[in-house]
């Protein structure tokens, strides 16, 4: 037994820490990864005598993120079932190291970008937005406002799904994570190196959607940190918000017609 955890973890300490910057971005971001494979564990064998639909709907919620993890690591389930709690907690840790990683490197790279997006060379905008400091951003600042969530960066009160996660400013931060900066500009110099070739991303899924509306978001908010007190621009409630309403099945239409628009990119 201690030979195959010894062997498991060298092995895949490295491979652990690429997947979790694949599983932050693709399949559940803001995730407490050592927490949620120990409560996982000792889940499954509640489990053994219940079902996941009896349980509280976060409760399910974690499931179906742990079971997506279990599903995409191979012998990773063996691993955790076998080993002791701080091996499952060092699972988690470099999981999350991924994911953390990951995201943080998007949000640095998307903020040195994303205002000459909102402004290109020889365009201004009045009042003039600051490249350094970010006071000015968020609600302060029109531009930078929730709507840039709409294509045009206008919404119509009468129709909120009109324009809604079609903002040019979210393709360009989609294409800049996932496939490449160079590919915002239509000059793709790094596509075979980008996040979607390597992890044979073929279409944009409404976790993608999530991912970069939150990264996007962060990146024009005033605060210069992520903030888990602050309702109003909390980017983790904001990216839980846009993932619930695209999950939401009584806006399945509106989201099969925004997801068939996406496969365009």
């Amino acid at each position: 037994m201690y030979h195959f955890l010894t062997c498991f973890i060298r092995t895949s300490s490295n491979t652990l820490v690429l997947h979790g910057q694949h599983f932050g971005r693709t399949v559940f971001a803001l995730c407490n990864y050592p927490a949620l494979l120990t409560a996982s564990i000792l889940q499954l064998e509640e489990l053994q005598d219940s079902l996941i639909k009896d349980y509280p709907a976060d409760v399910q919620q974690e499931h179906k993120v742990f079971i997506n993890l279990i599903d995409s690591y191979l012998g990773l389930l063996d691993y955790l079932t076998k080993g002791e709690e701080e091996d499952i907690i060092h699972v988690g840790e470099l999981l999350g190291k991924g994911a953390s990683g990951a995201s943080g490197n998007n949000t640095k790279t998307l903020k040195s970008a994303i205002l000459e997006w909102l402004v290109p060379k020889g365009q201004v905008v009045i009042p003039p937005l600051s490249w350094s400091i970010k006071s000015d951003h968020g609600f302060n600042h029109e531009v930078t406002g929730p709507v840039f969530l709409y294509a045009g960066y206008e919404y119509d009160p009468e129709d909120l799904w009109k324009g809604l996660l079609h903002s040019e400013i979210l393709i360009f931060g989609y294409k800049h994570v996932f496939i490449s900066p160079s590919s915002v500009d239509k000059e793709p110099k790094a596509t075979r190196s980008g996040n979607a070739y390597l992890y044979g991303m073929k279409s944009v899924t409404q976790v993608y959607l999530a991912y970069i509306t939150m990264q996007v978001q962060f990146s024009l908010r005033s605060s210069s940190v992520f903030s888990h007190t602050n309702t109003v621009t909390n980017s983790e409630n904001f990216y839980h918000s846009i993932l619930d309403l695209l999950e939401d099945p009584n806006e399945c239409k509106e989201v099969a017609d925004l997801m068939t628009w996406w496969m365009w990119f």
